[in-house]
């Protein structure tokens, strides 16, 4: 197709993506919001969801680079500020190490990232690669599964507050401050888009780059589920993999 399409149609598109593709369909976060998992596969979502966290401002520093004016970027220098904080103990990654302590993993196990799966490395080391090989529009238009993260976050915390109890308030602190930085984040960068996008090739990129982002998110949880649900075949040097053989074994 060769027509443009309005910046509402444009927007339409992105959120039927989200509607059909967003990781809160997945099986895995089914169980995790309905207090269907153990500890330990809570521990294991935690534990390489950290990856994932602890990458994204190397993801947003790329683009913060890489784009032109002065005024867009102090709007996304934010986003390292939300994520890296001001200060030690400050930010999204710290307020997620919290979370994976709070649910009984040990702070220097969790940043070595020595316990993670080859398909977190896999799949996250290709969203930054993503961001720094693709043109600014499509690095842009990745970020945007944040118009869709405010749903699973209500999902989240009232599911895990409700079903696990080894979850408290304190421990799901992270996702309070993504409830306005994630939909204050995704305006600005729909809007970048609506506006870079000006040519039904750019807007298909755009498309493209959305439907990506959604597959990296999933990915993560594809890992997760055949790790630690089903077939439960853990990758050698992957958390629990010790206990797991000495559980089979016995």
């Amino acid at each position: 197709m060769t027509t443009i399409m309005t910046h509402d149609e444009l927007e339409a598109a992105l959120r039927a993506i989200g509607a059909a593709h967003y990781h809160n369909l997945h099986p895995f976060h089914r169980l995790l919001h309905s207090g269907a998992l153990s500890k330990s596969q809570v521990q294991a979502w935690a534990l390489n969801r950290y990856y994932y966290q602890s990458s994204i401002p190397q993801k947003d520093a790329i683009v913060l680079a890489r784009l032109p004016d002065t005024a867009a970027r102090r709007v996304w220098r934010q986003r390292l500020v939300d994520h890296d904080g001001e200060h030690a103990g400050d930010g999204g990654i710290a307020r997620w190490l919290r979370l994976a302590t709070g649910v009984g993993l040990d702070a220097d196990y969790v940043q070595s990232n020595r316990g993670i799966l080859p398909i977190t490395r896999f799949a996250v080391d290709a969203y930054v690669h993503f961001v720094r090989d693709r043109s600014l529009l499509e690095a842009v238009a990745s970020s945007l599964t944040e118009m869709f993260s405010p749903t699973i976050i209500a999902e989240r915390v009232a599911g895990m507050l409700a079903n696990y109890d080894f979850v408290s308030p304190e421990t799901l602190a992270y996702f309070n401050a993504r409830l306005h930085q994630a939909p204050r984040d995704a305006d600005y960068a729909l809007d970048y888009v609506k506006t870079h996008a000006r040519t039904r090739e750019e807007q298909e990129l755009v498309l493209a780059s959305l439907r990506f982002k959604c597959d990296v998110l999933w990915a993560q949880l594809d890992g997760l589920y055949a790790a630690y649900v089903a077939p439960g075949q853990i990758p050698h040097g992957a958390f629990l993999y010790q206990a797991e053989k000495m559980a089979l074994a016995g």
